[in-house]
């Protein structure tokens, strides 16, 4: 785009003069300002770029500002919110805006651009789940072929050119302005003002109002006024007036959520395979469903045995896991051996539940005979070879990882001697051709690629569908992943990420990742993450951010912990040795170190109590303990009790004496830093052990007091200032649709950044975000909102019912609004009332997973609720092994529950594939209209 900036003021240059104006309210030491590519708007350089002005218009703030520029002026440009010394405070959501001045303006003309901030909610219709998916994007118009309005024009008339977004009409519809004056069509929508479409969901239509009698008040939209004076002299001789997305009610869309392991159909291996994607998508489009959410897919094969069935825990953040491999699909020429080899493996792994070593063996077994038959024309075939060299910067160390991790048998690279460090050259020559290894090497790029395909496939095929594909995003990796070899500066890693205690687990979560370095990762803009998220947008249009407080604060745990209670939030203010002292508390060892008193321990271990004192502690004056050096953390007492001498005396109560060292162990109310011994922070919860509650009250008080301000006041803008450094460059790294998991201890700054940056949240039907809420309310959730009567971290809808009889009676009283006795277990007739209520709820998605939808028919509830669930998050080592007990073949064979569940999308209102357009005509022209009042 070839434009000149400002004029010199030489009349050759045929200047003109570009007014903006737009309504927007700030707070005091806020002001608006235009960065855009040309020169007279900074060059996208914020500090450069051109400063508003406010001026009241009635009771409306309008920033405003002006700048000269020659006749042809041509850029792209956007709003920003600053503070006084230009440093970007929020900018405006969506698409660089595309300014291309009407045609016919001349020397001195003042085109007057009105323009309406974009919201982050409506910016989201231009990703790429409905761009690309939901509503297919139409090739646009020139501006040049635009109809000129020149020849006609009287030297008093006032030409305003519409400009409307209309992300969400489909491919072949049409816009039309209509209004009470002639040039639009007397409120007749065939004589109106048809808009072209130009691209980018954008259309225009420019038209002539003349001075027929006095002024003219235009009101374009609900509560939106346009005010044109045909009679001033002031009155600019061009209007571009840009009124934002076009207003008609929010888009509510509905999906299915499985993990691909637990998909079932004829064709798989045990566990469910890229290619079943195809047979959901055409059951979700059947259902009414524009939606298929998945767990991540991403390669964990850490450990070598089912603890890698945890898909949160990955190996390779680009990698996918060869557990979703079709090996049939590998070749068209599979001999008749391996074929037999492959149907007596489907037998014997058609079991109730995932056996992952098993399925996942036999996988990679078959594959390698393929790969040994097919291997030089494969990898020698112009695909492949695109294949690898768009993905080898992370598919070489991922082959040379798993190598070495097969070759040393442990995933743990610190015990790979020389190759312990990587870095290019080692790489280089572990995967040279020369090597003995190499087709070792060459087969985890043959798998890769194999999966590529596949999935790629699914992807391509549900796109077509009108099915969104959405991945799940790992707030963390494995501390003994790829990622973690070849970028160990990204990583913290002597220490662990988790939760703080929650409705999942009242001791916390450890997750066991490292922490990031965020200050490392920052210095190349966070490419590491960049990288993430492009390399998802090859298969998924939208995705889930797992954890997104992470991105906030994350829990830190030590390395050495085994559970989530003793951990402090980073980045978080600490409280300092001074402001501690200044509070007149002085005694930080007896607040940080275990506080272990003999009456303590006689009333958790009763008589043992002697036992554990002998093994475990030292008495370092009388009737106080403190733990032997052998066994001053988690990880140490799991050691000990497993390895110990005296393991005998204890053998039946292993459990319930691990419990109470470390409920010993965390009985402090202040957390040192290990980085800083003049750092503290206050224990979770800490009022609940008896360190807080024998000490005197003036402490107990002042405790109490920084316990609250370190949880729930001072953290809050560093929080708010941290995400909004990572959480843009996330958005901003592909065009996917991002919703977050907003569960937990929620920091109130949370949800404000979340809607700024146009997030979607998740809301849980019994995890209320509201305080004082047993039950949320789906009929109060917020637009912005994914809701869901259950997760893949959480029991099923059946099994919740069934768990809790009490719960059960207050949520048939209080949701369903009856006195009755609630039935025992949840009959389809609970299940649609519940899932009804998700279906009408004003959240923009309502996502259920397949368990929930199952159970509105009374057919697939045979199998015992608990079986049901995918996950245990208060089991570190749980087995993810859920499937699904019937096929995807016959539940597309099952009509009647594909009925009963599109009834409820349509009766909802919510959009489903195929769904006729309201508006259209009879010849089938999709018709939205734009209504304009006024007077002339």
């Amino acid at each position: 785009m070839a434009n000149s900036g400002p004029t010199s003021g030489k009349k050759s240059l045929n200047s003109v003069t570009l007014l903006f104006k737009l309504p927007y309210y700030t707070q005091w030491g806020q002001s608006l300002l235009i960065a855009g590519s040309e020169p007279a708007l900074g060059s996208w350089n914020v500090k450069q770029g051109m400063s508003l002005s406010p001026v009241y218009q009635d009771s409306e703030l309008i920033w405003c500002g002006s700048v000269s520029v020659v006749a042809g002026f041509t850029c792209e440009y956007k709003y920003y919110v600053v503070d006084d010394s230009k440093n970007v405070l929020r900018s405006e959501a969506g698409e660089k805006r595309k300014l291309v001045l009407p045609e016919g303006v001349k020397e001195g003309d003042v085109i007057e651009i009105r323009d309406w901030w974009q919201d982050a909610s409506e910016a989201l219709f231009f990703r790429s789940a409905f761009k690309n998916v939901i509503f297919n994007a139409t090739e646009g118009v020139k501006e040049s072929q635009l109809v000129s309005l020149n020849k006609s024009l009287d030297p008093e008339d006032i030409v305003v050119q519409f400009v409307i977004s209309c992300p969400r009409l489909v491919s072949g519809s049409t816009v039309v302005v209509t209004g009470s004056n002639p040039q639009l069509g007397r409120w007749q929508t065939q004589d109106g003002l048809k808009l072209s479409y130009v691209g980018d969901s954008l259309w225009k239509a420019s038209c002539a109002l003349r001075n027929q009698a006095g002024n003219s008040s235009l009101e374009l939209g609900p509560n939106r006024e346009v005010n044109v004076d045909l009679s001033s002299p002031k009155q600019s001789r061009y209007i571009v007036l840009s009124d934002g997305a076009l207003r008609d009610a929010p888009w509510r869309g509905a999906g299915v959520a499985v993990p691909i392991f637990s998909i079932r159909s004829n064709e798989d291996l045990g566990v469910g395979e890229f290619l079943d994607l195809k047979l959901l998508v055409d059951w979700a489009v059947n259902s009414g469903f524009h939606l298929v959410q998945l767990l991540p897919i991403n390669d964990t094969s850490v450990h070598g045995m089912w603890w890698d069935s945890y898909p949160y825990s990955s190996l390779s953040v680009f990698a996918l896991h060869p557990l979703y491999l079709r090996v049939q699909a590998l070749s068209d020429a599979i001999p008749a051996n391996v074929k037999e080899e492959i149907q007596q493996a489907k037998k014997q792994l058609d079991k109730k539940d995932v056996d992952y070593e098993a399925a996942l063996s036999t996988k990679l077994s078959i594959a390698r005979k393929i790969f040994n038959l097919e291997k030089d024309r494969v990898l020698n075939s112009s695909s492949f070879k695109q294949f690898l060299s768009e993905n080898e910067e992370w598919l070489k160390p991922y082959a040379a990882f798993c190598f070495l991790r097969d070759f040393f048998e442990t995933s743990d690279h610190s015990q790979w001697g020389r190759f312990s460090q990587f870095s290019k050259e080692k790489l280089d020559k572990l995967i040279s051709e020369g090597t003995l290894h190499h087709d070792v090497i060459r087969f985890h790029y043959y798998v890769q690629y194999h999966l590529y395909i596949q999935l790629s496939e699914a992807a391509t095929y549900a796109r077509k569908k009108k099915v969104i594909l959405k991945g799940d995003l790992p707030i963390g990796v494995d501390r003994n992943s790829v990622d973690t070899w070849v970028y160990p500066t990204l990583f913290r890693m002597n220490t662990a990420t988790g939760a703080p205690p929650d409705y999942f687990d009242k001791n916390g979560q450890n997750w066991g990742f490292p922490t990031y370095n965020w200050e490392e990762m920052s210095k190349d803009n966070y490419g590491w993450w960049r990288g993430r998220l492009t390399q998802m947008a090859k298969y998924f249009t939208a995705y889930r951010i797992d954890h997104i407080l992470g991105f906030f604060r994350i829990w830190e745990l030590p390395d050495h912990a085994a559970t989530g209670l003793v951990g402090k939030f980073r980045p978080s203010i600490p409280l300092s040795q001074e402001e501690l002292l200044s509070e007149a508390l002085w005694d930080f060892n007896r607040m940080s170190q275990p506080y272990i008193r003999q009456e303590i321990l006689e009333e958790k271990f009763g008589s043992f109590w002697t036992v554990i004192a002998a093994n475990f502690l030292n008495e370092y004056q009388k009737q106080c303990y403190e733990f032997k050096d052998d066994c001053n953390t988690e990880k140490k007492i799991i050691a000990k009790i497993q390895t110990s001498a005296e393991k005998s005396l204890w053998l039946e109560k292993e459990d319930s004496i691990r419990r109470g060292l470390f409920d010993l162990l965390q009985n402090i109310v202040l957390i040192r830093d290990p980085e800083d011994s003049t750092k503290f922070y206050p224990r979770f919860n800490l009022e609940d052990t008896s360190s807080f509650r024998d000490l005197d009250e003036h402490s107990k008080n002042v405790l109490r007091r920084l316990y609250y301000d370190y949880y729930f006041a001072r953290q809050e803008n560093l929080w708010r200032q941290n995400a909004l450094k990572t959480l843009p460059v996330l958005l901003n790294s592909s065009d996917m649709l991002a919703c977050g998991e907003d569960l937990g201890l929620i920091p109130a700054c949370v949800h404000p950044v979340m809607q700024e940056l146009g997030l979607i949240g998740l809301r849980i039907q019994r995890m209320p975000s509201e305080p004082n809420l047993e039950f949320g309310i789906p009929s109060q959730y917020s637009y912005m909102t994914v809701c869901a009567p259950s997760c893949h971290d959480c029991s099923t809808l059946r099994a919740w019912w069934e768990e809790d009889e009490g719960r059960r009676s207050r949520f048939y009283k209080t949701v369903v609004g009856s006195d009755e006795e609630p039935p025992s277990r949840c009959t389809p007739e609970v299940v649609h009332f519940i899932v009804q209520q998700h279906f009408d709820s004003p959240s923009m998605w309502a996502i259920f997973p397949l368990q929930d939808l199952l159970a509105l028919k009374d057919k697939y509830t045979t199998r015992p609720a608990p079986e049901e669930t995918i996950n245990d998050p208060t089991n570190p080592k749980h087995y993810w092994r859920f499937r699904v007990h019937v096929t995807l073949e016959s539940l597309l064979d099952d009509k009647d529950i594909q009925a009963t569940i599109k009834d409820l999308v349509t009766s909802s209102g919510r959009s489903f594939p195929g769904k006729k357009v309201e508006g259209a005509d009879e010849s089938g022209e999709k018709l939205s209209k734009v209504q304009l009042n006024g007077k002339a």
